[in-house]
């Protein structure tokens, strides 16, 4: 970190996982094209590692390593990545985080004595609440940066803060304070949620961390206004505090949610090549992220789908639940028996093994739809290529933010509902037929998702006098950060 006079800074720290990771670098590199501002990225020393080897090389963002040893939370070594360990282990992380609290003290303190004119501003994460209380000690500008939708996190918060599946004996029950949402079924919580009863490690944590969110000068979402203007109203409403919806802000092609994970996965030339013997609109996507996987028998089912439905597909496959994660492939296990070999000879499908280059794949012709766990990420590169979606939400606000999309903006139809529901392929037959037929509701919400992708060109545009709806939101965020 370069000492400069009067230097305008923004320092970055996400929470140590993929999913939360790359967002926040795509927004350190759009902040870096302004060529106004010095730009910091902080984390752990495994997640520095990997995020130099996705910054361009001509880059002058600094990354800074925060001390942190796994070994002394109970968890085991070189684990600093949600991506590296079970879920049962992911709230030990997230807890051992909040020791990262007095490094980080130092770390700003420092930066602010090495220039007394120093302008410094921080952007942080959603579990990381405590860098607010930080900032306000330290009289330093900050925001919390969301990467998923308003819609998606104003059920998760109202949920955390009211615990309303508590309160009530049937399977359906409203938000206390989020009415808009209507009705939030019990299938619809996430496991961490539906056991909470206020006490258990992952309440207190929530407890603690999101009540800190007032002490932030506002939060910055990778939205757009336009279709999800009524998650970004309930947090105007409940904190107090600006909202700047500035997305999407995406990674770019060849990278983003579906970065190369452990080693695995396609060349994206093979992948490209094997979509362009393919007619338009005649290939079904199915992604699940990098931490989310279904169950062996729910696999089962959708091979089945995949195969009865006789569309083209593009499939990743990474080890259902119950299996390590670093598990090599087990065709004869996970899949019908002869699957594989079937969809090769018939060149119906191609088969993935844990990653393939997302971006890329939703923005070529053939792709029709994209069933996917509705991260938002992922529903981001969808929506701006105009391709529908197919929900199958599994954990966080993946559920909410599926029931943003099929309810209020048109664009997806739910297909199934979390890692061990039962499903059936002729259920999953149905709806990859509804989407991708030339069915009423296909043709619409084809129709639909185009108009969106309009939108989010819209929101992003900056020409000839015109700035859409994010780009103002950006400039009046670094307004209100480093002109107020």
């Amino acid at each position: 970190m370069a000492e400069t006079e009067g230097k305008q800074e923004a320092v970055l720290f996400p929470f140590m996982a993929q999913g939360h990771i790359i967002p926040f670098l795509a927004l350190a590199l759009e902040l870096e094209q302004r060529k106004k501002y010095s730009i910091t990225i902080l984390n752990t020393s495994l997640n520095i590692k990997k995020l130099r080897s996705s910054i361009p090389p001509d880059s002058t963002i600094s990354l800074v390593e925060i001390p942190f040893t796994p070994s002394d939370h109970g968890l085991p070594p070189n684990t600093e990545n949600t991506d590296s360990i079970p879920y049962h282990l992911v709230i030990r992380l997230i807890q051992a985080s909040t020791t990262l609290q007095p490094a980080f003290k130092t770390l700003i303190q420092n930066i602010l004595f090495q220039n007394q004119k120093h302008q410094l501003l921080i952007i942080s994460d959603i579990f990381f609440g405590w860098t607010a209380t930080v900032a306000k000690e330290l009289g330093v500008f900050h925001v919390v940066f969301s990467g998923t939708s308003g819609f998606g996190l104003a059920c998760y918060y109202s949920l955390w803060h009211n615990l309303p599946h508590r309160r009530v004996n049937s399977d359906e029950f409203s938000l206390p304070d989020f009415p808009e949402a209507r009705v939030i079924h019990r299938t619809q919580l996430p496991n961490n949620i539906s056991e909470a009863d206020g006490t258990d490690p992952w309440s207190v944590f929530q407890k603690s961390n999101l009540s800190q969110w007032v002490n932030s000068d506002g939060i910055l979402f990778n939205t757009v206004e336009e279709f999800d203007s009524v998650g970004l109203g309930y947090f105007k409403r409940k904190l107090g505090r600006p909202v700047w919806p500035i997305g999407p802000v995406l990674f770019s092609s060849g990278s983003g949610s579906g970065s190369r994970g452990k080693g695995g996965g396609i060349n994206p030339n093979l992948c490209t090549e094997w979509l362009n013997t393919k007619p338009s609109k005649s290939v079904l996507f199915v992604c699940f992220g990098s931490m989310n996987t279904i169950s062996a028998l729910q696999m089962m089912e959708l091979g089945k789908a995949l195969e009865r439905c006789g569309k083209n597909f593009v499939w990743v496959v990474r080890p259902p639940i119950g299996f390590d994660i670093n598990s090599e492939f087990r065709e004869g296990e996970w899949l019908p028996e002869g699957f594989v070999e079937r969809v090769k000879e018939s060149g119906k499908g191609l088969v993935v093994h844990d990653w393939a280059p997302q971006v890329e794949i939703l923005s070529h012709f053939a792709v029709s739809a994209f069933l996917s766990h509705c991260g938002w990420n992922s529903v981001l590169e969808s929506l701006s290529q105009g391709v529908p979606i197919l929900g199958w939400p599994m954990a966080a606000e993946q559920f909410y933010n599926c029931k943003l999309l099929e309810e209020e903006v048109g664009v997806c139809v739910e297909v199934a509902r979390g890692k061990s529901s039962e499903v059936k392929y002729e259920d999953i037959v149905a709806k990859i037929e509804l989407v991708m037929d030339e069915t009423e509701k296909g043709v619409a919400m084809g129709k639909k998702a185009g108009d969106v992708r309009d939108m989010i060109r819209d929101a992003v545009k900056d020409e000839d006098g015109f700035k859409g709806s994010s780009v103002r939101a950006m400039d009046e965020f670094l307004s209100a950060a480093f002109e107020s």
